[in-house]
């Protein structure tokens, strides 16, 4: 059974032929930047009605399900943390989740009150989330087997319901703030156990070029709280299409296995990873929910495209050495430009 478990572990998103999947292409500019990057919530991006979802739901809801079952029954506690995750700002937070699923996937979701709490009817993992009062507490049914573990908290509970991962920041009077909670199921390279309690730049530290955006992490803090919402994009490149690339891989699995970081020239695979971040405010409560939705894009597909390919091409060179060795592409960026700027087959 743990071998089956390893080996799903390790299973990649695979796109339906002729899904409507939302598709989003950063390295259009031809440049790699460390930029916010903020764009008005809703903007279009050539997705319909996709881009003005905080939560996307499409035809790999179930892939993305199982990632999450995965994680959760491998260790709660290496994806899902809190930190002084205060009642008032969990409450804006469920709140906000809900009436959002049931607003935009209103044949998906139905939010039901009597008696004091809520129940929410969610068709597509057919469960059933009943709320207290306060909305801290949550009780669930499901057709399905029982849940592996148990539910910890209403968040953990919303967060299997949807394809995105969650992050809430918490700020203080005095100007401080902090990742008050975090249910991440498809990191890339890093760990939730070491960022929940830190503050945006301690956080954002480690990520090359961040110096000039750190210097004013107080103001952009504020303006995730108090202004937006907000969207913006950050991408990386991957050798498979695997979203869980936790830093630390499930037990029994080799790094060089899990990482995703090893290009072949001899046989290449290579895959665009795009993070969709939105980011809403909750003045009242002085925090904001930072929405997480990874998607793919086949390095394939970008080659079938010359102009799309040949700005990927010159995004990738832009990069400095320290972005390189940050996204673990020094040793491959030769052969990967070298592929992307061979005829496609």
């Amino acid at each position: 059974m743990m071998k089956d478990h390893l080996s799903e572990s390790l299973s990649e998103v695979t796109f339906p032929p002729g899904a409507r999947i939302a598709r989003y292409f950063p390295p259009a500019s031809g440049l790699y930047e460390v930029k916010p990057g903020l764009y008005p919530f809703g903007t279009a991006f050539g997705n319909g009605e996709a881009d003005g979802h905080v939560f996307q739901i499409d035809a790999t809801f179930d892939q993305y399900r199982e990632v999450k079952r995965l994680a959760r029954l491998e260790r709660l506690s290496k994806y899902y943390q809190v930190f002084d995750y205060t009642p008032a700002v969990a409450r804006e937070t469920t709140n906000f989740i809900l009436e959002r699923l049931t607003l935009e996937h209103p044949d998906l979701f139905r939010l039901e009150e009597a008696n004091g709490t809520r129940t929410l009817r969610c068709t597509p993992t057919e469960e059933v989330l009943t709320f207290d009062a306060d909305l801290q507490r949550v009780g669930v049914t499901s057709r399905h087997t029982p849940v592996t573990p148990p539910y910890a908290s209403a968040l953990d509970a919303l967060a299997a319901q949807m394809q995105e991962d969650l992050a809430v920041v918490s700020t203080s009077g005095d100007g401080g703030d902090w990742v008050s909670a975090l249910h991440i199921c498809c990191p890339s390279h890093w760990a939730a156990e070491d960022k929940i309690g830190k503050d945006f730049a301690t956080v954002h530290a480690p990520v090359a070029g961040i110096e000039r955006i750190n210097q004013a992490a107080r103001q952009m803090v504020s303006a995730m709280v108090h202004k937006g919402p907000y969207v913006r994009f950050a991408w990386t490149i991957q050798s498979d299409s695997r979203l869980n690339h936790h830093v630390e891989p499930p037990p029994g699995v080799p790094a060089e296995t899990w990482q995703g970081r090893s290009f072949d020239w001899r046989a290449p695979r290579l895959f665009l990873r795009v993070e969709r971040q939105t980011l809403w405010g909750f003045p009242k409560v002085g925090a904001f929910l930072f929405v997480i939705r990874t998607s793919f894009t086949d390095g394939e597909a970008i080659r079938q495209d010359s102009e799309a390919c040949a700005r990927f091409r010159s995004a990738i060179a832009s990069m400095t050495p320290e972005s390189l060795a940050y996204k673990g592409l020094t040793q491959h960026r030769d052969a990967i430009l070298k592929w992307l700027g061979e005829p496609a087959g």
